[in-house]
This record gives C-alpha cells, structure tokens and sequence, in this order.
C-alpha cells in the first residue's frame, strides 16, 4: 500500500543531480516544486538556482515550476529564473503535471518531476505516470501541515529503505 508514494529515485539535493546523465536518457523537460526544493520556505531565488535554470537550457531542457503557491510567491521565485509555471497547481492533482508538460511540449517518456514532498509533490508525479526524484528538504521551516506531514513521511521512506535498501 505504502509502495504508491515511493519515489522513483532519492538524491540529496536538486544540485547534485546529474543533469547530463537525464539528458542523455531521453528526458527533455523538468517539472520542479520551489520551497525547500530549489530554495528555503518562502525564499527568492538564489544565484545557485539561476545558475542551474542557466545550466538546465543550455543542455537543452524545458523547464516549469509546478507550484501549491499563489502567483505573487511564484512570480517572486521567477524573476531572474525565467521559466514557464504553474500556480494554485493543486498538487497531488495529476492535471497539475499534465498542465505543465504541455507547457513544455513534453510527454510522460520525455519528463522527469524533481521535488522534496512525497504526498504532494511525488505522489501527484505518479499519479501522471511521470518519473520522479524526490530530493531532501533544504531546511526545516516549514508551516505546521508541512511540518505534520512530514512525520508521516518518515513512515513511508522507512518503509522504502526496507524494501529497496537506500537511504
């Protein structure tokens, strides 16, 4: 029962994914979640975020951000990224991923989703039957139904590591 929100693959971080690897496997768009994916909670974008948005079109991927946030947040996040997005997404919603690969103009085969929540973010990706990696969070601000989720979380990822031995 737990199997449905395992994630596909379990990195560190987003900057330590190797991009190239993806690429050359056949992805061509990435589906990103922002807060304690790319940047802290509530957080503009860094220089280490625009930098890899930079990377990521010069290998030539698309890109979009699929967000729970309202527009402001994501505008905000956005504006040296440059990238297509969605807001008010409603993740775990499946319609939320098919709505940004077809921003992108990629297809299921073609699109991999990146992010650091399973019941929302890993959880919709396989519901659109889109490959997945979930990464750690960044930090450890979060608003409280994060926070309470992520206990549940735990029990999932335990449940994970036994089955597949990863950490």
């Amino acid at each position: 029962m737990l199997s449905r929100f395992y994630p596909d693959r379990i990195e560190r971080s987003v900057y330590g994914i190797d991009f190239e690897e993806l690429y050359s496997q056949g992805k061509r768009g990435i589906l990103f979640d922002i807060d304690n994916t790319l940047v802290m909670h509530g957080a503009d974008a860094d220089k280490q975020s625009e930098e890899l948005f930079v990377r990521l079109h010069a290998i030539g991927f698309k890109t979009c951000i699929i967000s729970n946030n309202d527009e402001e947040r994501v505008q905000r996040f956005n504006k040296n990224i440059n990238t297509d997005y969605v807001y008010k997404a409603g993740k775990p919603k499946k319609s939320a991923y098919i709505s940004g690969m077809k921003i992108m103009g990629t297809d299921i085969k073609e699109t991999i989703f990146i992010g650091d929540q399973i019941f929302t973010d890993i959880y919709g990706a396989k519901r659109a039957g889109i490959d997945n990696i979930l990464v750690e969070r960044i930090s450890d601000k979060e608003e409280i139904q994060i926070v309470l989720k992520r206990i549940l979380e735990r029990i999932v990822l335990k449940s994970y590591r036994r089955k597949y031995g990863r950490s």
